[in-house]
């Protein structure tokens, strides 16, 4: 088979099963296998460029970097719907309709209103040409290769009974699950959490580097079809033309005959709701023959034939019953409120985060208050509000504890925080036992059989005291204990000596220095190689690595500065863990202290191959210039802004016969 042949071949199969996973939501082969089509696939184009398909699936990956995105003005207004949020204003706009279409019999088509990002898709000939944000709904941004990285952007429609000019329009969601993946991560790394998906999904689509927007798994529900000429005589029409072309649909629009039956609607999906794995706001209401549409014409902002009718927020009224005071692995003090039982938004709601003391003195919070309570962006329970009118006038106000509730140590607040924190380190229960499930999580160590339960009962049985512990236990002590048996046991101990084989960077992100996640302790490694030399470092040279700055380097000296952690380390180096960068993980130092920042297509590597490379040599990857750049590597089609900003700023541009040529 020739390459043209191949890379026709590849292109098809991966758009086939692209479509069924993210699509059809019905995967037919595994992951991994994904992958590595798709890995044959770029070393196909890189060695062929010019073979490459246009809706290539390697588009999907990211890579491109936009300095600006220039402004496009939207073939036909996006305009914003009018809102309701009674069933009065629904009944005014059904007898508004009645009127306006005299009497010519009309139905209406139901679908989810979907709290996400708006999107307008063009296609030329069935491939995407591009892609433009709502703006102000007369122009927006054109995001065009974000757009690409989509898995439910098709990137060619699928058959060929599509018009040749074609607008698509539709919504970015972030699901809810994936959101909560995102910042499960992102606390784990100490990076700040994101808002709600909402948020997070409008600032993604205009991230400058498409890599990053392919990593966030966007998901692009399609709504609406325009064209020049009609193709259809009604919207549901439009919807099975949507799915035939290859796009992911809601799948719970609906056409009802009246306004009753709207109604039954409405009432049914404001419970179910919240079962979904995405955010609706509330219920589209659309007239669905096409031809009256165009009959009812638009106002100045919105169309005559359509009105959104939106859910009042999920909220409810309660009583404050206490708070408690939880300590964290880092010793962060976070009041949880106790409630008293409330229904909201489908679940039965008993607690409510408040964060910190300002927020309790925020809310002018008094014992025993009776609270408005709401679920943020639909997730996370919080209190917004107290009920002034409700409040026992001998109440008193809540009062932000002064010594940890585990341990009786005095809290402190550091200078510039904004929460307060038990300094008690290595006698504070909790922070022993959630610094030692970090150490086991399997981001870290991976210690399989080691959960929350078993690690609580090792401590309470006095067993273990810090993670150092851990490789001390024998089995006789293990299989003593309750839920024990040979079997579990021997599990335990095999999985902590299957442990010591953990790369250097893993052991470093299991000792749950603060603000030192999983990719600064990756840097940090790479820098330093020994754990010797990180425990030696002083605050200035730690600040002079890429990436770590003053909060960051000041927690890793503060660290090593404590004798009872140098101490704990000294065993976990004794009982064979690696504490340094083992060969393999750094070829050489050859491009030690070194940047680069990769564009274009190269002849004879990957961008992954070079990644790797660069990086097993000791230099670093960055994905934009900056004038502590040291290389631009640049390969056919490289981005002119890039070229242009390496110029301007005198970084070395290198082709690939340089690099080749530094490396040798």
């Amino acid at each position: 088979m020739t390459p043209k042949e191949k890379i026709a071949q590849l292109t098809q199969v991966l758009k086939q099963h692209n479509h069924s996973y993210y699509v059809l939501a019905t995967p037919t082969i595994s992951d991994y296998e994904f992958d590595q089509l798709l890995k044959e696939l770029e070393a196909l184009e890189q060695a062929h460029p010019d073979l490459r398909h246009p809706d290539s699936p390697t588009l999907r990956v990211g890579g491109a970097v936009t300095k600006d995105f220039p402004s496009f003005t939207h073939l036909r207004p996006m305009m914003s719907l009018g809102n309701s949020y009674s069933k009065e204003d629904l009944q005014d706009f059904d007898e508004s309709v009645g009127k306006l279409t005299g009497d010519q019999p009309f139905s209406y088509i139901l679908e989810h209103k979907f709290d996400g990002v708006s999107l307008s898709l063009h296609y030329e000939n069935g491939l995407l040409v591009r892609g433009v944000t709502r703006g102000d709904g007369v122009q927006g941004d054109e995001i065009t290769e974000n757009a690409k990285t989509i898995r439910t952007v098709p990137l060619r429609l699928r058959g060929d009974n599509f018009p040749a000019q074609l607008e698509i329009r539709g919504e970015v969601v972030i699901f809810k699950s994936d959101f909560d993946e995102m910042n499960a991560k992102r606390e784990e790394e100490g990076e700040a959490l994101y808002k709600n998906p909402r948020n997070t999904a409008a600032g993604t689509l205009k991230n400058q580097d498409s890599a990053i927007v392919a990593s966030r798994r966007l998901t692009f529900f399609a709504y609406e079809v325009l064209t020049d000429r009609p193709i259809a005589k009604t919207d549901a029409e439009h919807f099975e033309l949507l799915q035939q072309w290859g796009f992911r649909l809601s799948g719970h629009a609906s056409v009802q005959p009246d306004i009753d039956a709207v109604f039954t609607y409405l009432d049914e999906w404001e419970i179910k709701r919240h079962d979904l794995d995405y955010e609706i706001d509330g219920i589209v209401v659309k007239v669905n023959e096409l031809p009256l549409r165009d009959e009812m014409g638009t106002t100045a902002k919105a169309p005559r034939w359509a009105i959104a009718y939106k859910y009042k927020a999920a909220d409810a009224i309660t009583r404050l019953e206490s708070i408690d005071f939880q300590v964290g692995r880092t010793g962060k003090i976070t009041p949880v409120a106790n409630l008293s039982p409330v229904l909201l938004a489908g679940t039965t709601v008993k607690r409510a985060s408040i964060h910190n003391e300002d927020e309790i003195q925020r809310l002018g919070l008094y014992e025993g208050d009776y609270v408005q309570v709401e679920k943020g962006g639909e997730i996370i329970p919080k209190i917004t509000a107290v009920v002034l009118d409700k409040r026992d006038p001998f109440a008193q106000p809540v009062q932000f504890i002064q010594n940890c509730p585990a341990c009786e140590t005095a809290l402190s607040r550091p200078e510039g925080e904004v929460n307060y924190f038990c300094p008690n380190i290595n006698g504070c229960p909790p922070q022993i036992k959630g610094r030692i499930e970090h150490f086991v999580h399997r981001k870290a160590m991976d210690i399989d059989g080691l959960g929350t339960e078993i690690v609580n009962q090792l401590v309470d049985e006095g067993l273990i005291r810090n993670y150092a512990d851990l490789y001390d236990l024998q089995y006789e002590q293990v299989v003593a204990l309750e839920r024990f048996a040979e079997q579990s046991a021997n599990k335990l101990i095999e999985g902590m000596q299957k442990s010591k084989e953990m790369p250097f960077e893993k052991v470093l992100f299991g000792l749950g220095i603060r603000y030192v996640g999983a990719t600064v302790a990756k840097k940090l490694a790479r820098h330093l190689k020994h754990i010797d030399a990180l425990m030696e470092a002083e605050l200035e040279m730690l600040k002079n690595i890429p990436d770590i700055g003053g909060r960051i380097a000041q927690s890793v000296v503060d660290f090593f500065a404590e004798s009872a952690n140098r101490e704990v380390i000294n065993r976990l180096k004794a009982a064979g863990l690696q504490m340094a960068v083992e060969e393999k993980e750094a070829q050489s130092d050859q491009l030690s202290g070194k940047s680069f920042v990769i564009s274009g297509v190269f002849a004879h590597y990957g961008r992954t191959e070079l990644k790797n490379l660069i990086e097993s040599l000791g230099g670093e990857i960055k994905s934009s210039l900056s004038s502590k750049t040291s290389y631009l590597l640049a390969g056919e089609n490289a981005g002119p802004s890039k070229l242009s900003k390496a110029e301007k700023h005198e970084i070395p541009i290198l082709s690939e016969d340089d690099f080749s040529a530094m490396i040798v």
